[in-house]
């Protein structure tokens, strides 16, 4: 798989990001292995499993994205070697941003055919597991390439949000444990899909143990105005942020609607703007910003991060 010619405005917004900002801010997707992405990413049409096996090296050819959101490790675990693999396909500037297995960032096991709750989930946030399925591995094979490992935590059932400092113990254990097994430089983060859960208790918890708060731009959550007491209230730190989902949507009619992720279909220049604000102090504080964007955020990730490239460099 060969890169495309991203043509010389997306080389100059990049050049222009580099001068203001070095090697701080990591742009990206969430995954890379979408044929409709041909003519911005590649250099013509591959199929989905092609770019799945050998398309991150082309993608992280593409002078704007810095990053990508690691999202098939939240499916299942990967192992030390194939996360080194993974690493050895892109540069040294370059970094991952790793979901953490689902087997342990959800509290119910699910039907693998509707996604319906079965069962209490024994492994949830469980310490052991958490190290063995994702954070060594990660770390082992990713080395300096890994930037964070977030944990989304799937939706909760009711009793465990009618407890939430139980939760809060449990992932507090979890970040003790964690955090000296990453390498230098590497974050940890959390991602929520229960806006019931964005207090400041959690706020001061995560500030505590080093761990940031990930901006999840989803249905499920309120806007990124909204999450933006929570980052206020973690700070000073770097900013994780993953825009997965614009209101009102569902992933799979997202998909059907905008396939093959080509072009702009849904702009939001309302959240741009914001995350371009919050970027544009984060960095200017001397601290990184990290942004994985979904192809269902706008209808195709690639020009929605030509298009915040471009609102944050207009921040001034």
């Amino acid at each position: 798989v060969a890169p495309a010619d991203a043509g010389e405005r997306v080389h100059e917004l990049a050049a222009r990001l580099r001068r203001r900002f070095g090697d701080r801010l990591h742009l990206g997707t969430s995954s890379w292995h979408f044929p409709g992405w041909a003519g911005l990413v590649w250099d013509r049409p591959h199929e989905e499993s092609t770019l799945s096996r050998h398309g991150l090296g082309a993608y992280a050819a593409h002078p704007l994205l810095r990053c990508v959101s690691l999202d098939r490790a939240f499916y299942r675990p990967l192992d030390a070697p194939a996360y080194a693999a993974l690493a050895a396909q892109v540069p040294a500037d370059f970094r991952f941003v790793v979901k953490a297995f689902s087997g342990v960032t959800d509290a119910v096991l699910r039907d693998p055919a509707n996604g319906r709750a079965r069962q209490p989930n024994p492994r949830f946030l469980d310490v052991d597991a958490a190290l063995a399925t994702c954070v060594q591995p990660a770390a082992q094979g990713l080395r300096d390439r890994l930037g964070v490992l977030v944990f989304q935590l799937s939706p909760l059932p009711a009793a465990a949000l009618a407890e939430p400092m139980a939760l809060q113990a449990r992932l507090e254990a979890l970040w003790q444990a964690a955090r000296p097994a990453l390498p230098d430089g590497a974050q940890l983060a959390l991602e929520l899909r229960d806006p019931a859960l964005l207090t400041p208790a959690l706020a001061r918890s995560l500030k505590a143990h080093g761990v940031r708060f990930c901006v999840g731009v989803h249905d499920r959550m309120p806007d990124a105005d909204a999450q933006l007491p929570m980052l206020r209230a973690t700070w000073p730190g770097d900013l994780v942020c993953r825009w997965n989902l614009q209101r009102g949507q569902r992933y799979a009619e997202a998909k059907d609607a905008w396939a093959p992720f080509d072009r702009l279909r849904a702009p939001d220049p309302a959240t741009r703007a914001t995350l371009a604000r919050v970027a544009a102090a984060t960095l200017g504080a001397g601290h990184r910003v990290f942004i994985a964007i979904n192809n269902k955020a706008e209808g195709s990730a690639p020009h929605s991060v030509i298009a915040f490239a471009e609102a944050l460099l207009a921040e001034g």
